[in-house]
């Protein structure tokens, strides 16, 4: 097959997103529909090129060979979900939170949660999945707007998973740019704290709105939790567990399988007589809530490893697509002509970042959102003189970050699925996530916080000193 040159990549590409967007967000349509159309245009018009169908087939599988490990731990999730329902887990996090947490600043209060428990456990998907889906029922009571509030979890475990070092994601940008690890979770501090800050001034700003928050519908709901569920300290050893594995440096597989053994053991305990079918079903479709109240019903009824079912279908066709890209380097051969016509560090992160936009929207996928622009400019960063630290940093806010803000992307349907909030609707309030890229261009255009190689910025001064003279 003869190379694709970059206007027909780019043609390829407006197409592709033009197809996404308009079935997504004009029609309102499940994003594997149009992904699959998607991948069939693209199939069909790289064989009219002359590609094989073996080398098709092998794009595609080396696409979805890089999700095997994420589709595994979201199966696990959805298992893990169900059992901490059903052995009170969730309903515990809510009641504590009811008591602790004033409901007037209940989505500042939401952000900072996550944003603490994410950092400890390094994961943005571990977060949302467990206290977030607590936070959630919490909201949903305190009559606070679901969107807002999953914008507000979103964007706490973005923030923990950015800035934790046990974060995939951050060993990741940190390993492609080739910049120490600290040093780099430090050097993010000058896009972070910004948006960090920012981010709390508007969960504020919106949620500030306790006057509109029933009293007596938080003790209804207390009161049926407690009626329902056994709520108990000993329900918080599982949350234990999480962050002790974490501190531990073990695995997010290994991390899942004990605490769902763990939280199995308490069910028995709980329940002598559970029988292992009802076990199984409840592991397998997740936990249905039979109380009294349909809010309460429709917040814990979720769940079970075919609830992560449609986010998986999603990720294969999803990936599979973003295999064909990369195996006929359509996605490189767009970016190429960019690396070489940027010749200011204000340009160069700009479009950079703008990269790893884009390969969200194309790709769906995080780690390649990191990959490929780290790969791509990273020539371009050494031969400017900027540090692979300046780098790294942009390949967070620009790549991981996004992610979830992208209804086909990985992280995002993950979320959707997980807190009931489709990603158009939670998309405007994740704050965190939109002022990260902005917060970066901005420290490239002005150079502050911009970090170069030894001795690199003051030889630039200085030629233009002499350029000007």
């Amino acid at each position: 097959m003869k190379s694709i040159r970059f206007k027909e990549a780019a043609i390829l590409l407006l197409i592709m997103l033009i197809i996404l967007g308009t079935a997504v967000i004009k029609f309102g349509l499940s994003p594997q529909i149009p992904v699959l159309f998607v991948i069939a245009l693209l199939i069909f018009w790289v064989r009219f090129r002359g590609a094989s169908w073996d080398e098709i087939h092998k794009g595609i599988q080396e696409g979805i060979g890089t999700a095997i490990i994420p589709i595994f731990i979201f199966i696990l999730i959805g298992a893990l979900i169900a059992v901490w329902i059903q052995a009170g887990v969730i309903p515990t996090i809510m009641i504590v939170g009811f008591k602790l947490i004033s409901s007037q600043f209940f989505v500042p209060s939401t952000f900072i949660v996550c944003s603490l428990v994410g950092l400890s456990i390094g994961s943005g998907f571990t977060t949302i999945s467990t206290i977030g889906i607590a936070l959630f029922g919490m909201g949903v009571a305190l009559n606070a707007n679901p969107a807002l509030v999953a914008g507000a979890i979103i964007s706490g475990a973005v923030f923990g998973d950015k800035m934790s070092p046990l974060s995939d994601s951050t060993n990741l940008a940190s390993a492609i740019a080739g910049s120490d690890l600290f040093a780099h979770i430090k050097n993010m501090m000058w896009s972070t704290i910004p948006s960090f800050i920012v981010s709390l001034i508007l969960f504020w700003f919106f949620g500030n709105s306790g006057s509109h928050m029933s009293a007596g519908k938080i003790a209804h709901t207390m009161a049926i939790l407690n009626q329902q569920f056994i709520i108990s300290w000993w329900a918080l050893l599982p949350i234990a567990l999480m962050f002790i594995c974490a501190w531990r440096h073990i695995p997010a597989i290994p991390t899942l399988f004990i605490n769902i053994i763990v939280t199995v053991v308490m069910i028995f305990f709980q329940k002598p007589g559970t029988s292992l079918q009802s076990l199984a079903k409840l592991v397998s479709d997740g936990f249905v809530s039979h109380t009294s109240d349909a809010t309460v019903n429709t917040l814990l009824t979720r769940g079970g490893i075919s609830s992560m079912m449609g986010t998986v279908s999603l990720i294969i066709v999803t990936l599979s697509l973003g295999g064909i890209l990369m195996k006929f380097n359509i996605v490189q051969s767009a970016m190429k002509p960019l690396v070489d016509h940027l010749h200011k560090p204000g340009s160069l992160i700009t479009v950079t970042i703008l990269s790893g936009i884009g390969i969200n929207l194309f790709v769906g996928e995080q780690y390649l959102s990191v990959i490929l622009p780290g790969k791509a400019f990273k020539g371009a960063f050494d031969k400017m003189g900027l540090s692979p630290l300046a780098l790294s940093r942009v390949l967070e806010d620009g790549g991981s970050v996004i992610n979830y803000l992208i209804p086909w992307g990985v992280a995002g349907s993950f979320a959707a699925s997980t807190l009931g909030v489709p990603v158009l609707h939670f998309l405007p309030f994740a704050f965190f996530s939109l002022f990260s890229p902005v917060f970066s261009i901005l420290s490239g255009v002005t150079g502050i916080g911009l970090k170069w190689q030894k001795g690199k910025q003051r030889n630039t001064t200085n030629e233009k000193q002499i350029k000007e003279a």
